[in-house]
């Protein structure tokens, strides 16, 4: 059974706070379960450029690591009985496609695994209406697809959640972010995490920055100029905040997100709560697409159900992964995974978005490597 000593996590929060010691971003919070057991929930930095101390009930925007809380709802409906994995969306949203076209035989399990062929479109860039839900289902049912259905797994950045959302709506009678917090969050004692902020609720969120590449965090950008400081103003907007956005604008913690991961990675249940059937999460964790160049991230990417699988090089999972680890990553160094064989649940949250992918992938992937290194020591 895998552990942790005194000793080990003193090199893990030396690790973790070297980040924020060489300016890599203002905040940040590591959680790690443990065969069910918090047993790393580090946090350090600042809310802000120039906020209060980070702790670890500080809230962050996981941006696309909203993604599986929301794939998981959808789980709980097809295990109740309510839809299939092979359902055309059609079947339960007749208006998201004219009969005998391709778009008509977009399946859920396209959906889930980033193969519906619709992965982008002009509703992307169009913020001003994301907390409309009626604009939502509209701008859907009109999107033509840029692949066959089936054929080129592409990362279904926003419309991942549109899709899985209204389809929630629609076989539950539930806004998404309801049913989520009733049956994923509340279930799991995730107090603290959301889709979205309720119109009355307090903005407490964590201010982003945004980076160009290779800059510390001692001049960070909050407006324009650099895309990065774009997504972040973006995002930093409190009507994008409160809108509904089950693929980029949830709100949680580390302690939270390694939770969730810890209950997939046990089999779905932790504590006594059963979130998912163990076949469930078996058969939604392993790979169900596979590509070398991905039609929207144009790198090699693998997909389960509402999540990505591990063991390729170079990954946020680490340099030594194995395809049965199960994740997300959302912009910035942000970072949940769920390792099976090992029953650990982990999770990095930061509020820095860096101009380059590739510096994010690179810090996640070096804390993912010293937590499963001091676990199998």
């Amino acid at each position: 059974m895998p552990t942790l000593t005194d000793m080990d996590r003193e090199r893990l929060r030396a690790e973790f706070d070297r980040q924020l010691d060489v300016g890599l971003h203002h905040g940040s919070q590591l959680a790690v379960y443990v065969d069910g057991e918090l047993v790393v929930d580090f946090a350090g930095g600042t809310t802000a450029p120039e906020g209060t101390e980070t702790t670890p009930e500080t809230r962050h925007l996981i941006f696309s690591c909203t993604k599986p809380y929301a794939g998981v709802g959808l789980h709980q409906l097809i295990e109740q009985g309510e839809a299939d994995y092979d359902d055309r969306v059609v079947d339960h949203w007749p208006g998201f496609a004219d009969p005998g076209t391709a778009k008509a035989e977009i399946t859920i399990k396209h959906v889930l695994s980033h193969t519906a062929g619709i992965p982008y479109g002009e509703f992307d860039d169009q913020a001003e209406d994301w907390g409309d839900w009626d604009a939502v289902v509209a701008a859907m049912e009109a999107i033509d697809p840029v692949f066959d259905p089936g054929e080129q797994p592409a990362y279904h950045t926003f419309n991942y959640g549109w899709l899985v959302g209204e389809l929630i709506r629609r076989l539950s009678g539930q806004p998404v972010d309801e049913y989520v917090a009733d049956h994923v969050f509340e279930p799991l004692g995730m107090e603290q995490s959301s889709i979205g902020l309720d119109a009355d609720e307090e903005n407490d969120v964590a201010t982003l920055a945004g980076f160009e590449m290779y800059d510390r965090c001692r001049d960070p950008g909050e407006g324009l100029g650099i895309p990065a400081a774009e997504s972040a103003a973006a995002f930093n907007d409190d009507a994008v905040r409160r809108a509904v956005i089950p693929a980029a604008n949830g709100i949680s913690t580390a302690r939270e997100m390694a939770r969730f991961y810890a209950c997939l990675a046990n089999g779905g249940t932790l504590d006594g709560t059963r979130l998912l059937d163990a076949d469930t999460v078996a058969h939604a964790t392993q790979t169900h697409a596979e590509t070398e160049s991905d039609g929207t991230l144009s790198r090699p990417a693998r997909y389960g159900l509402g999540v990505w699988t591990g063991g390729l090089a170079n990954d946020m999972f680490g340099s030594y992964s194995r395809e049965r680890m199960f994740g997300h990553a959302g912009l910035g160094s942000i970072f949940g995974w769920g390792d099976p064989e090992l029953n650990v649940g982990f999770a990095y949250v930061t509020n820095g978005i860096r101009e380059e992918s590739w510096e994010h992938a690179a810090r996640v992937s070096g804390l993912s490597d010293a937590v499963r290194l001091a676990l199998c020591e």
